[in-house]
């Protein structure tokens, strides 16, 4: 939170909110796509309600971090008071509660403008299956939009709002964002909860964010994890939960066969793109994923379609209104299954994560092209179902084999046209894909993982030096170089390999000695502790800001068989001193 004065606050915080909320109405005006939104607020309730929550922070003395940040919400997650139609009149109701997540961003001072179009009953990669009207590109309007999340990746694409909420089982939060050139989050299963979501495949649905940038998402998102008893597959992190990439970052990409379902343009933009991603440090190795490739023909062309009939196959077995043909004939298709060849499905998705696990061993993320080709909308409504399925060929698997994925703008097009690549690894490792896509956006990662244990070290287990291996198998997340207090001191403990002891002394007894931060996942620091000689362990250590963090301390009796070097000022210096001495 930050704290204001009272004193005028308030009513610059109402000038700059509503100057804000008028410039994404007058946008709206400009640019005429009613087909965007099925229910828009008036543009006097925004600002009532911006400047009644302005007034109450300020009288709080707190902002909150999101307050002013504008958001549009896919019309099948709940916003109280505003429809819920799914893409289809006859089956809207209106909710007296919001949505887990949305509520989450109200609460931090996001403010909704309204709900979005999107594929009917969330049910399709194209964004046309609307009776609200397709879902136009933001930059073409004969292109498709993507979806389901079509309205909401638009509103985002065109500076209408800063994020935009979609929902993602097939690729509806990555397709979207790629077509329109901006970011889709599709975090982990669970993470985010799906209280008050309607829903299309429940075992397998994701609530995802869009932004114009990966920071904005990424802060976004970090507000709406988190657990939720209301939802019985909301998930937390795990204890041992990766919270960076390793240093020596490896990633997976398809071999050539596995990409010829690209066009010619995107093939040759996706291998500009790992190119850039190869300048930049990472290494890039070429993997057979037709394993992933047969798992995501399952999600409709096997049993796993009978979710989507469970969820709203009775209310279209007896109503024609409003319907998408469509989208109706591929849920109702979904009650043909039987139990026998559910149960066989699931089976065979049980034994194809155990292959995706075994394919990513060793890497931190998969790299795929985010889609095929950017087909116009008059090609989908000729060929309403191949097209769709063509688009979801690197999308479709990611959910049913618990993976998370985040979709960036890729190497554009020899056309200039925007094109989409998603990073993917398994459930949990969202931290990690975020960071490398941050690598290949150049935007500056944001921490998405909370908790974890901040760890301090002045020795062996600095960057480029012996020991450092062992935080990098545990992808501890580097925060920094910091100091101590001037209450410490440091000694060479003549030992092999090098390392140094830290004492505390009494405050002002000793100087300040620089290290290094590193945050570690909980689980990791009892076998981080284990690997300790005996005469080194682990204590709290008081940095030079006034925290106190985990960090390494010796024994009283090994600082005394040791040099003191203090005056280096760290272990580093003091071993750049030591190597400058001997040449």
């Amino acid at each position: 939170m930050t704290e204001h004065a009272p004193a005028t606050a308030s009513s610059e915080l109402d000038t700059t909110i509503a100057e804000k909320i008028s410039l994404a109405y007058a946008r709206m005006a400009e640019l005429d796509r009613p087909e965007i939104w099925i229910t828009l607020r008036e543009e006097s309730d925004v600002l009532a309600e911006a400047t009644d929550r302005a007034r109450t922070f300020v009288a709080a003395r707190s902002q909150p971090p999101l307050f002013g940040t504008l958001v549009a919400v896919k019309d099948n997650i709940d916003v109280a008071g505003l429809p819920t139609t799914c893409g289809c009149p006859a089956f809207g109701y209106t909710p007296a509660t919001t949505a887990h997540a949305v509520q989450r961003l109200i609460d931090q001072g996001a403010i909704v403008l309204g709900k979005t179009n999107l594929d009917q009953f969330a049910t399709g990669l194209v964004g046309t299956r609307s009776p609200y009207g397709a879902v136009r590109c933001a930059w073409d309007l004969d292109k498709v939009s993507g979806g389901s999340s079509s309205g909401s990746a638009v509103a985002v694409a065109l500076g209408i709002v800063d994020i935009a909420l979609g929902t993602d089982t097939a690729g509806s939060g990555r397709v979207p964002a790629a077509f329109n050139n901006i970011v889709g989050i599709k975090p982990s299963r669970g993470l985010v909860s799906t209280h008050g979501v309607t829903p299309a495949c429940i075992d397998y649905d994701v609530v995802t964010v869009f932004a114009g940038d990966l920071p904005t998402a990424t802060q976004a998102l970090e507000h709406m994890v988190a657990p939720d008893p209301a939802d019985s597959r909301s998930r937390t992190w795990p204890a041992d939960v990766k919270t960076a990439p390793h240093h020596n970052q490896r990633v997976a990409v398809p071999r050539a066969q596995d990409l010829s379902a690209l066009s010619d343009d995107y093939r040759v933009a996706f291998a500009h793109t790992v190119s850039e991603l190869t300048e930049r440090g990472t290494t890039c190795d070429s993997i057979d994923i037709s394993p992933l490739l047969n798992a995501a023909e399952l999600l409709y062309d096997g049993a796993i379609v009978a979710q989507r009939y469970n969820a709203v196959g009775a209310f279209l077995e007896n109503t024609t209104e409003s319907t998408d043909a469509t989208v109706k004939q591929i849920i109702l298709a979904g009650a043909e299954h039987s139990a026998t060849s559910y149960a066989s499905d699931q089976s065979t998705l049980v034994d194809l994560k155990a292959t995706m696990l075994e394919l990513l061993d060793g890497y931190d993320a998969l790299l795929l092209p985010t889609t095929t080709d950017h087909p116009a909308i008059a090609a989908v409504q000729a060929d309403p179902l191949t097209i769709n399925r063509r688009l979801g060929t690197y999308t479709n698997f990611a959910n049913l084999l618990d993976m998370t994925a985040v979709s960036v703008p890729g190497h554009s097009t020899a056309a200039g046209d925007p094109f989409g690549v998603t990073f993917l690894a398994p459930a949990f490792d969202d931290q990690v894909v975020l960071d490398i896509a941050a690598l290949l956006t150049k935007t500056e990662p944001v921490t998405l993982v909370a908790g974890g244990v901040d760890l301090f070290v002045v020795g062996a287990h600095l960057r480029g030096f012996p020991a450092h291996h062992q935080l990098d198998a545990r992808n501890a997340r580097f925060l920094g170089e910091v100091s101590t207090t001037d209450a410490y001191r440091l000694v060479d403990l003549h030992a092999y390999p090098p390392r140094p002891g830290l004492i505390r002394m009494g405050q002002g007894d000793g100087s300040p000695v620089v290290g290094e931060l590193y945050r570690l996942a909980p689980a990791h620091l009892g076998t981080f502790l284990a690997q300790l000689p005996t005469n080194m362990g682990l204590g709290h250590i008081e940095l030079s800001d006034g925290r106190w963090v985990t960090g390494f301390c010796c024994t009283q009796e090994a600082s005394d068989q040791g040099t003191d070097i203090t005056e280096f000022g760290g272990w580093r210096a003091y071993r750049a001193q030591l190597s400058q001495a001997a040449i």
